[in-house]
């Protein structure tokens, strides 16, 4: 049994150094070098780490790296910045120590720079340097490649983050922010290179999982490697944005005023503003997320868009830009890294289910979604290329044609309230039911009619016109809102939202909804279960239906 290899770990103390070191304290086989300027707070970070791996403290500059080869490692983890204003001394003392390297850079030129200037020394050194393992550039590429395997073209490929209001700040972030905000950045759009203020051009973004937030033009390593990855033919945009409006357009506003000379240097401004932020963070939440979004045309040539989005909840978020160099740091210990070792940014080393793995402890969730927003009716838009993939009867029954199914259903539900609201709806009470359902296609959707014996409940079904992933359910008052989710022999629908008339309506008020459609031994099937806290299940009923 090979002894333990030893990892350096600097910046270690940091917002995204601490949960880096948890997710590396968890491995056996390794020896953690915790490293910072000050003992005090590497102290309390050992003290809290839970694992097998074992803990050392090492005080160490990374300005002044000439210490590294007295630590012995194996592979040394910059988690400091900001990386806006840093050198390459550390990754060359590593390279020259024998140890591989991985950092978690953000700064678009370092990224830049980092794999031309070490070529040659890695190369020789057979080690990796490896720059930029966290979530931009690697986690957004890694979702790119999935979401776009198999395209004859892109359009246009973007990335946005939205950190929660009450996710911690450390210094290095704020000053890293601050350091482009107001400033020309050089983005692709337009099919061209032209160059935009800093935090300009904010807008409304869907993110799965949290709704819309505000969003601006950021600069990050993704404004270069998405244009350089996958040559899109008008659009390559890296965006991020604050939770609160307030905070978000205050930034802006900052911008505008350097741009416009009243303001030179933000840097005074860090604590500050800081301060300011943890003030208005109660009026925020700790759910934070990314969305990664392509379009362009499919192996058929068809007009396609696809999405990927990441939410995490209870404060978990900051762990995301971790993650990617502890897979990296995985892949390294167990000689899964491709051949030969050189100096490179962390863009298609690893595939995304590689990346995300260190995640699986966490309240952070992922989806893929695909459409085809040319499509003229509700599922083959909300469903893309996924419908092709269904089962015949089950994509001959969404394909927006009229139908009329027939069979029987099984159906259940609580008594008082639950059993007024069946009553008001028409929806069947507890037994078995004869049941017909009739698709027709309307001036906006399809309408669709259940008979269950001698009720019948009659909805509402549309494509939602600012996100072509969706497609809403109205019935009376009340539109519930989904998205079309993968579920063996079909699909499910998942509840996003819902509201009455034009007013949205709390989620923590919303019914839990469960709904199914597949095929089974060429029969199509459904299962739906709605129930509340409240009142318990107000109607669930599944069965089998034939296509006439």
């Amino acid at each position: 049994m090979s002894p333990p290899r030893r990892i350096v770990l600097v910046g270690a103390s940091g917002v995204f150094g601490a949960r880096l070191a948890a997710m590396i304290a968890r491995w056996p086989d390794v020896v953690l070098v915790l490293a910072a300027r000050r003992r005090e707070p590497l102290e309390a970070l050992r003290d809290r780490l839970q694992g097998s791996a074992t803990i050392e403290i090492a005080t160490f500059d990374r300005d002044a790296p000439t210490a590294l080869t007295d630590l012995k490692p194996f592979a040394v983890v910059d988690a400091a910045g900001p990386f806006q204003t840093s050198d390459l001394r550390l990754v060359k003392a590593a390279v020259a120590a024998g140890a591989h390297y991985v950092d978690l850079a953000d700064g678009r030129a370092f990224v830049e720079q980092l794999p031309e200037t070490m070529a040659q020394a890695a190369a020789t050194a057979r080690r990796w340097a490896i720059t930029g393992a966290s979530s931009t550039p690697a986690l957004s590429t890694a979702a790119l490649d999935r979401l776009t395997a198999g395209w004859s073209r892109i359009d246009a490929v973007t990335t946005a983050i939205s950190p929660g209001a009450d996710a911690p700040r450390g210094p290095s972030v704020v000053a890293a922010i601050f350091s482009w905000v107001g400033q020309p950045v050089r983005v692709f759009e337009g099919g061209a290179w032209t160059r935009r203020p800093g935090w300009s051009g904010s807008r409304r973004e869907l993110f799965p999982g949290l709704g819309r937030r505000w969003v601006a033009l950021a600069e990050t390593p993704d404004l270069d490697a998405l244009p350089r990855r996958y040559k899109p033919r008008y659009v390559g945009r890296f965006e991020a944005g604050l939770e609160l409006p307030v905070a978000h357009h205050g930034l802006a506003l900052l911008g505008w005023l350097r741009r416009k000379g009243f303001i030179r240097d933000l840097t005074p401004f860090v604590a500050l503003l800081g301060r300011l932020a943890d003030q208005l963070a109660r009026f925020g939440s700790d759910r934070g997320g990314m969305v990664v979004e392509a379009v362009g045309k499919d192996a058929q040539r068809e007009t396609i868009r696809a999405r990927w989005g990441l939410w995490a909840q209870a404060g978990a978020g900051p762990n995301t830009p971790a993650a990617p160099a502890a897979a990296i740091l995985r892949a390294l210990l167990d000689d899964r890294m491709p051949d030969p070792p050189r100096a490179a940014a962390c863009v298609g080393l690893l595939p995304l289910e590689d990346l995300l793995a260190p995640l699986a402890p966490f309240p952070i969730r992922t989806r893929i979604d695909a459409a085809a927003p040319r499509a003229a009716n509700v599922f083959p838009r909300a469903l893309g290329s996924r419908l092709n993939a269904l089962l015949p009867v089950v994509r001959r029954a969404h394909d927006g044609s009229a139908r009329t199914l027939t069979g029987w259903a099984r159906a259940r539900g609580a008594g008082g309230l639950a059993r007024v609201v069946r009553l008001f709806q028409g929806l069947p009470e507890t037994g078995r039911h004869l049941t017909v359902v009739d698709i027709a296609p309307a001036a906006v959707g399809e309408t669709w009619t259940r008979r269950f014996g001698s009720r019948r409940f009659r909805s509402r079904i549309a494509a939602v016109r600012e996100d072509a992933y969706a497609f809403e359910e109205t019935a009376g008052p009340i539109t519930f809102r989904f998205h079309a989710a993968d579920y063996p022999g079909g699909f499910s629908w998942e509840f996003e939202d819902w509201r009455i008339g034009s007013l949205p309506l709390p989620a923590a008020w919303a019914p839990r909804i469960r709904a199914r459609t597949f095929a089974r031994d060429g029969v199509y099937r459904f299962r739906v279960l709605v129930a509340h806290p409240w009142v318990g299940v107000i109607f669930g009923y599944c069965g089998r239906l034939t296509l006439d």
